[in-house]
């Protein structure tokens, strides 16, 4: 004999009240164990990776993943703000668009110089060039011998005849 739906939905509930009974007594069992081994170990919330104030075990991986806050270079006076990092909202966008210029919405605390992390001057270096060939390569003397000269030199050159 072909059961009804009515049938079928009462046998699904009596069901679901079993598997939500035996997975109650599981979870009861596996906090149980948890609790004999932060007592036998002296474990704390912190060395468990639980944060006081989310309770979460990722609060600590979420914390660390927050982008540092940095200091708006720019603004127009009206809330809106750019750090100078990524690519430029719209507004400013728009503004330069429209034709104005970057350097009025600079802040004021826009150094006149950029500064290295240790607060020294950041200036940029050319490498000079102490060896040329006559194809026109060039090289510093820093960093591993290009291959044109490694060539000329297995070929009989010598550095002092490449020198710039």
């Amino acid at each position: 004999m072909a059961q009804s739906y009515k049938q079928i939905q009462k046998q699904i509930e009596a069901l679901q009240r079993q598997a939500d009974k035996i997975r109650d007594q599981e979870v009861k069992g596996v906090v149980d164990r948890i609790k004999v081994a932060i007592a036998h170990y002296g474990l704390t919330a912190g060395q468990l990776g639980l944060n006081a104030k989310s309770g979460s075990v990722n609060a600590k991986a979420k914390a660390k993943k927050s982008a540092p806050v940095r200091a708006a270079k720019y603004s127009d006076g009206q809330g809106n703000s750019w750090s100078g990092m990524g690519k430029r909202p719209f507004w400013l966008r728009d503004a330069l668009n429209a034709g104005r210029a970057l350097e009025e919405f600079a802040t004021e605390s826009l150094p006149p110089k950029a500064q290295s992390p240790k607060g020294r001057t950041a200036k940029k270096r050319k490498a000079k060039v102490a060896y040329r060939d006559q194809a026109g390569h060039t090289w510093s003397g820093m960093g591993p011998k290009p291959r044109w000269l490694k060539e000329a030199l297995e070929a009989g050159k010598t550095l002092e005849e490449m020198a710039a």
